[in-house]
C-alpha cells in the first residue's frame, strides 16, 4: 500500500512544484529513485557493486535528462526500466540489505509510470 501512495505522489508532484515543467519534475523524481541504490550500495560497501550501482544510476539520469529535452515518456520507459530493474534486484539480491526494498519501489515505478502515462495521454496540463 504504501508503494501505491507514493507511485501517486510522484504522478503528481508536479502539483507541489508548480513554477516547474512536469516533464522536468518527473525527470528529477527518476534520477533520485535510480541513485538510492547507490547509497545502498554504499552501504553494502563492496567496490564491484558501488561501480555497478552508479553505473546504473547514471544510465537513469540520461534517461532524464533525454525526457526533459524530448519527450516525457521516456520517463514512463525509464519508471518501467527501473521497475525491471528492481525485479532483477530482487531476485539477485545483487546489494546487500536491501531485501524490502525492491518490492516497494517496484510498485512505486509501476503506479506512477500507469498514472503519468494515463496524464499525458489525457492531456493534463498541470
Amino acid at each position: 500500500m504504501w508503494g501505491v501512495a507514493f507511485g501517486v505522489l510522484q504522478a503528481v508532484s508536479p502539483l507541489g512544484l508548480w513554477w516547474l515543467d512536469p516533464d522536468l519534475v518527473w525527470a528529477i523524481s527518476l534520477v533520485i529513485i535510480a541513485s538510492i541504490y547507490v547509497g545502498f550500495a554504499v552501504a553494502d560497501g563492496r567496490p564491484s557493486v558501488v561501480a555497478a550501482e552508479v553505473g546504473v544510476a547514471a544510465s537513469f539520469i540520461v534517461v532524464a535528462a533525454l525526457a526533459v529535452t524530448t519527450s516525457p515518456w521516456l520517463v514512463v520507459i525509464g519508471l518501467l526500466g527501473h521497475g525491471l530493474k528492481d525485479l532483477w534486484q530482487y531476485r539477485t539480491r545483487f546489494v546487500a540489505n536491501t531485501r524490502w526494498w525492491p518490492p516497494f519501489c517496484f510498485v512505486v515505478d509501476c503506479v506512477a509510470a500507469a498514472l503519468i502515462a494515463g496524464l499525458l495521454i489525457v492531456g493534463v496540463d498541470f
